[in-house]
């Protein structure tokens, strides 16, 4: 692995966890999401200072380098990132859509409510 990309991966990583820090400060997100940020920084940490780590888990997997797998890697984590989010924006959506369709019925309930005790 080149000093370049390593310089690169230690520089990002250290980059996205001072923004996480910062924005757990200024409530702007939920600590819950922000562990998923700081422990892929720490990974992209440990693989930049620690090189061997990645050689020997880029000869497991099968991958012709160690850039190879940490690229291979940061698609995977994040896909699966995008996909749990992707769950979550959908369970939000279908709570809306009950939280509105209950808001509209809800006039209509008063009215009938009413015409019963008249």
């Amino acid at each position: 692995m080149s000093i370049v990309l390593r310089g690169c991966l230690i520089a990002a990583s250290l980059l996205s966890t001072i923004l996480m820090l910062q924005k757990i400060r200024k409530s702007k997100i939920q600590i819950e999401d922000s562990i998923f940020w700081v422990v892929f920084s720490g990974i992209l940490i440990v693989f930049s200072i620690f090189p061997s780590v990645a050689y020997r888990i880029s000869d497991l997997v099968g991958t012709q380098s160690a850039s190879n797998f940490i690229f291979m890697l940061v698609i995977f984590l994040l896909l699966a990132k995008v996909f749990s989010m992707t769950v979550r924006m959908s369970r939000l959506e279908m709570q809306l859509r009950e939280l509105v369709q209950q808001m509209a019925l809800d006039p209509t309930k008063e009215k009938e409510a009413k015409q019963y005790e008249e």
